[in-house]
């Protein structure tokens, strides 16, 4: 019996500091991070928004809601994956980001794909 999950992503996310977009003098560093997000489930399902949570090292929050990614609302097929790229800004060195996607399966089921906490930071400033 196949044991595999109807609706199951797999996420992968590695990030940037963008020194050249960043001025520190001015609490302002700026990152990019890619996101892959492969469809290891039974079934097909659309990426439909997003929810971020964004925390500086100062513990500064900021909640981030909106349509799909980069203007996108990828589907994905069972084996297939969406690859993106998007940035983010904090006004201190080190941060965190999580968060989740709201996923609709072709069934109509609704479903949360939590994105794990990653750590945004200027090189050299974490041991």
């Amino acid at each position: 019996m196949d044991e595999t999950a109807d609706y199951t992503l797999e996420i992968q996310i590695a990030t940037r500091f963008l020194d050249e977009e960043s001025r520190p003098d001015d609490d302002r560093y700026v990152f990019a991070y890619t996101i892959r997000i492969r469809n290891v489930g039974r079934l097909p399902a659309q990426l439909v928004s997003r929810h971020w949570i964004i925390t500086d090292a100062n513990g500064r929050v900021e909640e981030v809601r909106g349509d799909g990614v980069v203007g996108e609302q990828p589907r994905l097929e069972p084996g297939e994956d969406f690859t993106y790229t998007s940035g983010a800004v904090l006004a201190t060195a080190v941060g965190t980001m999580e968060g989740s996607y709201d996923m609709i399966g072709d069934d109509g089921a609704h479903f949360d794909a939590p994105i794990p906490p990653f750590t945004l930071s200027v090189p050299r400033t974490l041991h």
